[in-house]
């Protein structure tokens, strides 16, 4: 009896420390002697306490497995890691040390998995008329399929009479340009034109993909029906001239206006027998790119820091624009030396008459020392000298501070790279207004 109740004694003593928390069961238990009825009531009161909270200690049970789950995952890692760094600590007296990985230098660490940006959508502001580009949803129509008779009849621009025909014995590949006809009339080119009637054409022969040394026949004035019976040569390797495209301008004379391209020819060589040669009639058909072929120019640099003295050669220039209809144009060029935007002195080469491809020869030189030379520019102009009147203009190149392109610049550095070396190159011209955009420098010259 006496073990019995003993041991009733201590269950109710467990379970009253785990329904009491403050621990005032032994207090009370001193007070008050129990007997047998107050032992078993209270052993049934507290076996209803205990059912009445089963569902939070069965919630509190769980929540603790899982907490003790988490702890033994991440001690046996570390127990892991303390086994391989080494055998002589023992795992039974090693305290389990709850601890989460360390990372270092968290302030600079990177990514390694690639970014995946959003990409931007244009706003409706920059979604305008005046930000579309027309000319990247064009359309560009290749005729290489449509018959001779078919681009006649499509374009309706007329055709040309020539002829070719290479020389291997000197290497040289001749063409004659004969005649054109039907050519159409200019209010269907130009609508700036004074005559529409009439047009004054000329046409412009190249080899491409070289176009810079490209020949050109004289101007037929007023007609639609014009004859030149001119030859042109071409010094060129037979297999290289096989690989070249024989292109045809005919080109509408305006000296008021740009030169208008009636229209082109393309033909390419290695679908000719160029030793056999012959005489054909080819429709002309639109020009693919409209270009304004003002010429080119050939000039020679050489500075000199210990003299302080800066000498350019004009040596020669090339396929100029024509400004007389008849007897090609009398050129001059004009070398104009600019400080920042302020003109300092001018020099001038003397005209070559009736040509478009005039030889010079010629040199200026301008005092400027090695400071004054970071902050100097060298405007280039070619003029057509008129003797009754005002002289015309035909083209412009800048070198120097505010060269108009990358050439020009590329010419100016070598200069002043290689002192007292002269350097050439050519330089293709350009409009006066095309210059004024970029350079300050052809603004301050007239």
């Amino acid at each position: 009896m006496s073990e019995t109740l003993s041991t009733a004694k201590q269950y109710v003593s467990k379970v009253a420390e785990f329904l009491c928390d403050s621990g005032c069961f032994e207090r009370c238990f001193e007070k008050k002697k129990l007997t047998k009825s107050d032992i078993q009531h209270s052993f049934r009161e507290s076996l209803s306490r205990v059912d009445s909270t089963c569902s939070n200690a069965d919630s509190y049970r769980s929540f603790r497995e899982r907490i003790e789950s988490d702890n033994t995952s991440r001690t046996d890692s570390v127990s892991s890691a303390s086994q391989i760094s080494g055998d002589y600590r023992k795992s039974t007296s090693t305290p389990v040390i709850d601890m989460r990985p360390i990372e270092f230098w968290t302030a600079n660490k990177e990514n390694v998995q690639p970014r995946h940006y959003k990409r931007r959508l244009p706003s409706e502001t920059e979604i305008s008329v005046e930000n579309f580009q027309k000319e990247l949803y064009e359309v560009v129509e290749t005729d290489m399929s449509l018959t001779d008779e078919q681009k006649l009849a499509k374009y309706q621009l007329g055709e040309i009479h020539f002829g070719l025909q290479y020389d291997l014995s000197t290497n040289i590949l001749n063409i004659k340009i004969i005649e054109a006809k039907g050519l159409a009339p200019p209010y269907c080119l130009d609508e700036n034109r004074e005559d529409m009637a009439h047009s004054n054409p000329y046409c412009k022969v190249s080899l491409l993909p070289d176009q810079k040394n490209s020949q050109q026949t004289s101007v037929q004035r007023k007609t639609q029906e014009p004859e030149w019976n001119e030859y042109f040569t071409f010094d060129i390797p037979y297999k290289e001239a096989q690989m070249r495209t024989l292109e045809v301008l005919i080109k509408d004379f305006d000296k008021f206006s740009r030169h208008c391209v009636i229209g082109q020819v393309l033909l390419p060589l290695q679908s000719i027998n160029l030793a056999k040669g012959g005489h054909m009639w080819k429709p002309l058909s639109p020009s693919t790119k409209e270009r304004q072929d003002l010429g080119e120019v050939l000039l020679s640099l050489n500075y000199l820091p210990s003299a302080g003295r800066l000498n350019i050669d004009i040596i020669k220039a090339k396929q100029l624009l024509q400004t007389d209809m008849f007897g090609g144009s009398d050129p001059f060029v004009k070398i104009t030396m600019v400080h920042f935007e302020k003109p300092i002195k001018t020099k001038k080469t003397s005209f070559k008459k009736t040509t478009i491809d005039p030889v010079y020869n010629e040199s200026v030189s301008f005092n400027i020392n090695p400071q004054q030379l970071e902050n100097t520019s060298i405007v280039i102009t070619v003029w057509d000298y008129n003797s009754k009147s005002k002289d015309e203009f035909v083209g412009r190149v800048v070198l120097g501070k505010y060269g108009t392109g990358p050439h020009e610049v590329t010419h100016w550095n070598r200069m002043r790279q290689s002192q007292r070396s002269p350097i050439a190159q050519w330089h293709s011209l350009r409009s006066r207004q095309e210059c004024d955009q970029v350079s300050p420098a052809s603004i301050a010259v007239a």
